[in-house]
């Protein structure tokens, strides 16, 4: 198999569960960063989506898109370890859980809505981002009060997993959420925080990620 190419940003959710998975599979990869304010000048990568997003990733000689998708292939062509539970009611649960935090919390707090509600009304797109974060993390508690154990749900590391650290990040670094109300959420989070494979996704270890991210945040065009 031809090293397979993921087409990445450093600070993106989508390209951070793609990453977490590709580690947790022990997937070498060529990383080939993207200015997502610059996709224009990416011809490749424009060539490669049509909607000119990431991830993308190059494997097997098919070109994949849109991270769950990307995801579910990589634990179907590569089996170990398994990012679904076997229990049919736990693999249920944990597809529920990834896909609240992917559909229902990650698309409303996206930073080009933000920026283009803030546009129209000034100070509005933070508090639009924040509203959505507190909302969705809101149920996501109580998801994970019913269903988890060590992890999102039981003691298996699962897509739930993978999709939960980038939607915590965001809500912390870039739109200042408090997570006292959230005390299970931060929990697992931290416990994903200590694993090699999650440690090896995170923003700031990426090549493309800025060298001095203090208040990086505050430059997004909300504060």
């Amino acid at each position: 198999m031809l090293r397979p190419i993921l087409y990445s940003s450093w600070h993106s959710s989508c390209s951070s569960r793609v990453r977490i998975a590709l580690a947790l599979k022990k997937i070498d990869y060529d990383y080939h960063a993207i200015n997502l304010r610059d996709t224009e000048a990416e011809k490749d990568f424009a060539a490669n989506n049509p909607a000119k997003k990431v991830p993308i990733l190059k494997i097997n000689d098919l070109t994949l898109t849109e991270s769950m998708a990307i995801i579910e292939y990589l634990d179907e062509v590569f089996p170990e370890p398994p990012l679904l539970p076997k229990d049919s009611a736990q693999k249920a649960h944990a597809r529920a859980i990834a896909f609240h935090i992917t559909s229902n919390i990650q698309p409303l707090q996206n930073l080009a809505i933000g920026k283009m509600l803030d546009e129209k009304i000034p100070g509005y797109g933070l508090e639009w981002c924040q509203f959505h974060i507190k909302k969705g993390f809101d149920a996501l508690e109580k998801l994970l009060g019913l269903y988890s154990g060590t992890f999102c749900v039981g003691n298996q590391i699962t897509i739930a997993d993978i999709v939960l650290p980038s939607i915590v990040y965001n809500a912390m670094e870039k739109y200042s959420v408090d997570m006292t109300p959230y005390p299970k959420i931060a929990e697992i989070n931290k416990k994903l925080a200590e694993i090699p494979e999650f440690q090896t996704a995170e923003p700031a270890r990426q090549p493309d990620a800025p060298k001095d991210q203090k208040n990086w945040g505050e430059n997004l065009g909300f504060k």
